[in-house]
C-alpha cells in the first residue's frame, strides 16, 4: 500500500488511530489487534493505544518485533516515527528475558540474560524477600510458594517472565472425546477449536478468547482430554455449573459419577470437580475453608471459566496453584479494575484470541445487528435528575419512563420471537415482568427455578424471559434472537459483550440476530453506553442509532 493512502496513523505517544471508512480497515483492524487496545470507537475514528502489555502477549502467542512494525508500517497513512518503532521492538524483546527453570540441585531458579537485569530485580524490596541467595551472577533461587507472586511482581516491574519451569502431571484420570456418541451426527471439533487447544497445550498454561456461543466448554473438554488427569473447573455461578456438567457428559466419556459439584448446595469431590468462585472466595471466621478443594486432590489442570472475571481472592491462591496446568476461558480479556496484568503473570498470557467477525463470516455464531436506541426523560425526571447525587442520577436516566414504551413497541415488532429483557435494577425489571406477564429470572431465583425456567425458554414455551446480572455469563439459550437491554453496570464493556454474546448461538432457521440498547439521552446512561459499546467496536459492531419515536 502506498505511503498516503492508509487507514492507521501512528503517533508518537504510542496512540494508533483507526479511519473506519477507508476499504482497509477491517484487515488493519484485525492485523492490528495482538499489538494495541481499543481506548475510543465513536462513528469515524477509533483510537487504539499500544501497551507494554498487549506486546507481550503477542510475544507469548509467538509474534515478533519484526510483524508488528510490518504491521504499522504497511497500513500507515504517514511515516511511523522511528522512536515509537524502536520501542515496540524494545518492549518486545523484555518478554522472555528473565526465566523461571526448574533446577536439580536448587529446585525452582530464576535466571536472567545478564547481571544487570538480575542485579536490578533482587534489589526492588517486593522482590527481595522471594529470592534467596545468588547463584551466580544471573541465577538465584526462588522457594516454589513464590512462583505467583514473583511473576505478578516482575511483570508491574516491567519484566515479564518466560514460566518454563514446567507442571505437575497430577493424578492421571482417562478423559477423552467421544465424537458424535450421543445420536448427533458425529459433531467434531472446529478447526479454530483445535487450533486454541494445540496453542494451550503448548504453552502450557495460559487464556483462550472466544466469542460467547463458539463453544469455549468444548474446548475446556479438548484440554482434559489432552491432559487425561484430574481437572478442577472454576465457573461463575452454580447453573453455569451444571451446563458445564451436561456438556462434559454430552462430549466426553465422564459418567454422572466421575463429575462433582461443589457450590453453595452439595460438596463434592471428584476427579473432576466445578466449584464457584463464590464458594471459593468465602470466608468463614476469617479463613478461606475452600482451600482445602485445592489440596484435595492433586490436580492436574484447573480451568477458570469467564477469567476476566476472577476474584482477587482467587488470585492469590492461583499465586499457589503455579505448578499446575491453568486454562482462562472467556469472551473478553478486559477487565473494568484493570488487572489484567495479573490474569496475564497468574493464569498466563493470551494462547489464542478469535475475532468474532472471522466466526461470524465462517458462520459459526449468528450475524448480529447493534441498535442504539435514544429516548428523552420528562419535564419530571428532568428535575430530578437535575437536582440528585451522581449515584442515583444513573438510576434515574437507566430506569427513565419513556423505555417502557420502548420495551411495548420493540415486543410488538418481534412478535414471535425469543427476546431477553436484560437490566441491571430490579425495581425496573419488575415493572416489565409485570406489563410484559413475562417470567423475571434474578439473583433471588433459587437454582432449581432458574433451570426450569431457561429451559422452557431453550423449548420455546416461553417466547420472552427478563433477566437480571445472572444471565450475563455462561447461560446457554440458543435460540435467543432478540436482546433488550435496558440498563447496565455502569461503563461496564465486559457486560455489553457478554449479552450480546447471549444472542450469538447459530439460529436453526439462520436468522440473524438483534441486539437493542434503550439509552436515555443527555445524561450518564449516554456516556456509559458509549464506554459499554467499545470492546464490540473493536470486534467490528457498529450500533445504528435509532431515536424513539421513529421505531
Amino acid at each position: 500500500m502506498p505511503l498516503g493512502d492508509g487507514p492507521l496513523i501512528v503517533q508518537s505517544d504510542k496512540t494508533v488511530l483507526l479511519d473506519v471508512a477507508h476499504p482497509e480497515a477491517g484487515a488493519a483492524r484485525a492485523a492490528l489487534a495482538p499489538y494495541a487496545e481499543l481506548e475510543r470507537a465513536p462513528e469515524h475514528v477509533h483510537t487504539y493505544r499500544i501497551t507494554p502489555l498487549a506486546l507481550w502477549n503477542a510475544r507469548a502467542a509467538g509474534f515478533d518485533a519484526e510483524q508488528a512494525v510490518d504491521v504499522l508500517e504497511r497500513y500507515s497513512r504517514f511515516p511511523v516515527p522511528q522512536a515509537l518503532l524502536i520501542d515496540v521492538a524494545e518492549t518486545m524483546a523484555r518478554y522472555g528475558r528473565v526465566r523461571l527453570l526448574k533446577h536439580p540441585a536448587h529446585g525452582l531458579i530464576l535466571e536472567a540474560d545478564d547481571a544487570a537485569i538480575l542485579t536490578e530485580i533482587t534489589r526492588n524490596k517486593k522482590i527481595k524477600p522471594m529470592v534467596g541467595a545468588l547463584i551466580d551472577t544471573t541465577t538465584a533461587p526462588v522457594h516454589p510458594s513464590e512462583r505467583g507472586r514473583i511473576k505478578q511482581e516482575l511483570t508491574k516491574l516491567g519484566w515479564p517472565v518466560d514460566d518454563r519451569a514446567g507442571y505437575v502431571d497430577g493424578e492421571s484420570h482417562p478423559i477423552r472425546l467421544t465424537a458424535g456418541s450421543d445420536g448427533e451426527d458425529g459433531w467434531e471439533l472446529r478447526d479454530y477449536q483445535q487450533y486454541a487447544t494445540e496453542s494451550f497445550w503448548e504453552g502450557g498454561s495460559g487464556v483462550v478468547v472466544l466469542p460467547c456461543g463458539a463453544g469455549k466448554t468444548i474446548v475446556g473438554a479438548a484440554s482434559m482430554a489432552q491432559a487425561q488427569t484430574t481437572t478442577l473447573i472454576l465457573v461463575t455461578n452454580t447453573v453455569a455449573g451444571r451446563q458445564w456438567r451436561d456438556e462434559l457428559l454430552r462430549r466426553t466419556s465422564l459418567t454422572p459419577e466421575e463429575i462433582g459439584e461443589y457450590s453453595g448446595e452439595r460438596k463434592e469431590i471428584r476427579p473432576v470437580t466445578i466449584a464457584t468462585y463464590q464458594v471459593v472466595t468465602r470466608k468463614t471466621k476469617g479463613e478461606y475453608k475452600a482451600l482445602e478443594l485445592f489440596d484435595s486432590r492433586d490436580w492436574g489442570l484447573i480451568i477458570y471459566d469467564e477469567v476476566h472475571l476472577l476474584p482477587a481472592p482467587v488470585f492469590r491462591m492461583a499465586a499457589d496453584l503455579q505448578s499446575r496446568r491453568r486454562l482462562g476461558l472467556t469472551a473478553t480479556l478486559v477487565r473494568e479494575d484493570h488487572r489484567e496484568d495479573d490474569v496475564f503473570s497468574l493464569i498466563g498470557p493470551k494462547r489464542y484470541d478469535a475475532p468474532w467477525k472471522e466466526l461470524e463470516m465462517a458462520g459459526y455464531i449468528a450475524t448480529a445487528e447493534c441498535v442504539e436506541v435514544r429516548t428523552t426523560l420528562t419535564d419530571n425526571e428532568r428535575m430530578m435528575y437535575a437536582t440528585a447525587e451522581t449515584r442515583e442520577r444513573y438510576r434515574i436516566a437507566a430506569c427513565s419512563e419513556g423505555k417502557l414504551a420502548v420495551v411495548d413497541k420493540l415486543l410488538a415488532q418481534h412478535e414471535g420471537q425469543q427476546t431477553l429483557i436484560i437490566g441491571a435494577f430490579i425495581e425496573q425489571l419488575e415493572d416489565i415482568a409485570a406489563r410484559t406477564g413475562a417470567p423475571l429470572i434474578d439473583g433471588k431465583t433459587s437454582t432449581k427455578k432458574r433451570e426450569t425456567t431457561f429451559d422452557a425458554f431453550r423449548n420455546g414455551e416461553i417466547q420472552t424471559l427478563v433477566v437480571s446480572k445472572v444471565a450475563n455469563f455462561s447461560i446457554d439459550l440458543p435460540e435467543a434472537a432478540v436482546g433488550i437491554q435496558v440498563s447496565g453496570t455502569f461503563g461496564s464493556r465486559q457486560e455489553e459483550a457478554q449479552r450480546l454474546g447471549r444472542l450469538l448461538r447459530p439460529k436453526a432457521d439462520g436468522a440473524e440476530a438483534l441486539f437493542y440498547t434503550v439509552v436515555a439521552r443527555d445524561t450518564l446512561d449516554a456516556e456509559y453506553a458509549m464506554h459499554r459499546q467499545r470492546f464490540l467496536a473493536e470486534q467490528g459492531y457498529a450500533y445504528r442509532l435509532v431515536d424513539a419515536a421513529d421505531l
